[in-house]
């Protein structure tokens, strides 16, 4: 199927920035969407932000302005920018891509997620 490996986690201070990315591998056709959640101790998971083919984006209103999600297509990669991080933002964070892939010659439609990477906004 389709593997996605995360990475750029870790602790920050209050005003800081992370970068995360997630590298997409398979026998992969093409991708629709790639997008970041989160998930705090005790919440559900949420949508931070996600973009689509052509780069359409949509971000949730708590890191507007402050993170920035964008896609390398040739290499299959979602970025995730964040900026003036917040206590708040503490979560682990998952990668989510939707997209198409060849199953044993035929076309077959996938959503895989990342193993989550940490992180933590703290002084």
């Amino acid at each position: 199927q389709v593997q996605l490996v995360e990475s750029g986690g870790g602790l920050v201070q209050p005003g800081g920035s992370l970068r995360l990315s997630c590298a997409a591998s398979g026998s992969i056709l093409s991708i629709n969407v790639m997008g970041w959640y989160r998930q705090a101790p005790g919440k559900q998971r949420e949508l931070v932000a996600y973009i689509i083919t052509g780069g359409k984006t949509k971000y949730a209103d708590s890191v507007k302005g402050r993170f920035t999600i964008s896609r390398d297509n040739a290499k299959n990669t979602v970025y995730l920018q964040m900026n003036s991080l917040k206590p708040e933002d503490t979560a682990v964070y998952y990668c989510n891509v939707d997209g198409y892939y060849t199953d044993y010659d035929a076309k077959a439609r996938f959503t895989s997620w990342g193993q989550g990477t940490q992180v933590t906004v703290s002084s």
